[in-house]
């Protein structure tokens, strides 16, 4: 595993981290599974761990929580998200702070993340949804400003809506937060567009988050594909979602190495970016963290490759099956 500068924070993390939202009670789930396989990145190297209240209302947080307790000789680096109090995803131009993250609710949930988690402080909260309105009103600042002076939190994170990482440049530029999350991957080109000359300028550290485009990237899915009812899969991939993402999947075979797979190629792709701290995978099979921590020690693809893929951005709108 090879570990980069986490922005201004100074924290060396592992170019690979963990995504937890899958093993908070998408369809599925099994906490004995989940648990070996957190365990497993641990012994690779993986160093960075990214959940969130809202998956499994604190339950993937408490796994976390658990991992920490079982590796106390490690410095694992703990990331969670405070929910919207509107309970809205993704955010919308019209919603203000006090609709989404008034200073009392930034506390309640920072508060009820140490309690599942079960440790003394959480070095990266994030707010789970965003506006860059919202830095006009510096309420959520003054209050997370507080709560680190209390030794509570160490860095303060934003999660950029999907396809939109122009709505986060503003937050960058105020130096008011630490680190972004944002959807990055080989479709998902348009954070170079703004978002990352702009966090290169500050130090801010960038997640960089569905690498694989929520599973489009993995080179599994077909027009025939189906998820349990109740999965998340099933109303993100609609008729004409999974029609395109198909097409564009299909579209990338032809440049796979043959030692390559297209999650590793995915991956990898990435890490081209120095601008990027560390990419958080979704993993819940220890198959999935045994090749996703080794793309690290592969390295960068290589710059032919690296430029005709390239070639295949992707630009997209949010729409209504999007969130």
């Amino acid at each position: 595993m090879q570990y980069r500068q986490f922005g201004r924070m100074g924290w060396q993390v592992s170019e690979i981290g963990y995504g937890m939202w899958g093993m908070g009670g998408w369809t599925g789930s099994d906490d004995k599974e989940s648990l070996a396989s957190l365990q497993r990145a641990v012994d690779l190297g993986c160093n960075f761990f990214d959940t969130a209240w809202a998956y499994g209302a604190g339950h993937s947080e408490g796994l976390l929580g658990q991992l920490v307790k079982a590796n106390l000789d490690k410095k694992l680096y703990t990331a969670s998200k405070i929910p919207p109090k509107n309970k809205i995803w993704p955010s919308n131009r019209e919603a203000r702070l006090d609709d989404c993250y008034p200073p009392d609710h930034i506390e309640d949930f920072i508060m009820r993340s140490l309690k599942n988690l079960d440790i003394d402080s959480i070095d990266l909260i994030q707010f789970h949804t965003w506006e860059d309105a919202w830095v006009e009103d510096d309420r959520w600042a003054q209050k997370l400003s507080k709560l680190k002076e209390q030794g509570l939190i160490h860095a303060v994170g934003i999660s950029i809506n999907r396809w939109e990482p122009w709505n986060g440049v503003k937050a960058v530029n105020s130096g008011l937060i630490d680190a972004v999350q944002v959807i990055y991957n080989i479709f998902d080109q348009n954070p170079e567009d703004e978002l990352f000359p702009a966090c290169e300028e500050m130090d801010v550290a960038v997640i960089a988050r569905v690498p694989f485009d929520e599973g489009t990237l993995t080179g599994n899915l077909n027009l025939e594909s189906t998820w349990p009812e109740g999965d998340w899969r099933n109303t993100y991939f609609v008729p004409e979602n999974l029609k395109a993402s198909v097409e564009h999947a299909e579209a990338l075979r032809p440049l796979i190495p043959t030692d390559m797979t297209m999650p590793e190629m995915a991956l990898r792709f990435i890490l081209n970016n120095k601008t990027v701290s560390t990419i958080i995978p979704g993993m819940r099979k220890l198959k999935h963290v045994e090749s996703n921590c080794a793309a690290s020690a592969s390295g960068l693809l290589p710059d032919d490759l690296h430029t005709s893929l390239r070639a295949h951005r992707w630009d997209r709108k949010p729409t209504k099956w999007s969130q």
